[in-house]
């Protein structure tokens, strides 16, 4: 009887630890995709129209992210991308909200 007792805890206790170990790592993801934002500058010819805007990117919070997925959004809408400022998280975003004014949030 207590072997095999025993025996039941040597295979549980790998899958208990596998259960863990697959919810912490799901936890740690759900941080790593904490919200992303960038702002940046763009223009329009034909009048010559320039604007500075905040976006919110998905995938990495980076740079060169932010550039790659507002450039396309941007030229979707008759605009070029000129020069991404930063990157940043949600804390950053009252600061902004007024000197971005129609274009919070937009692209």
């Amino acid at each position: 009887m207590i072997l095999h007792y025993n025996a039941r805890y040597v295979v549980l206790i790998p899958m208990i630890r596998a259960a863990t170990l697959t919810l912490y790592l799901s936890c740690l993801a759900n941080f790593a995709q904490a919200a992303c934002f960038a702002d940046y500058k763009a223009k329009r010819d034909d009048p010559l129209r320039l604007h500075y805007g905040v976006a919110e990117i998905s995938g990495r919070c980076d740079l060169d992210n932010a550039r790659k997925e507002l450039e396309d959004r941007l030229a979707s809408q008759g605009w070029e991308m000129l020069t991404i400022l930063s990157v940043f998280s949600e804390n950053g975003l009252d600061e902004r909200k007024d000197s971005a004014g129609d274009y919070f949030l937009r692209f």
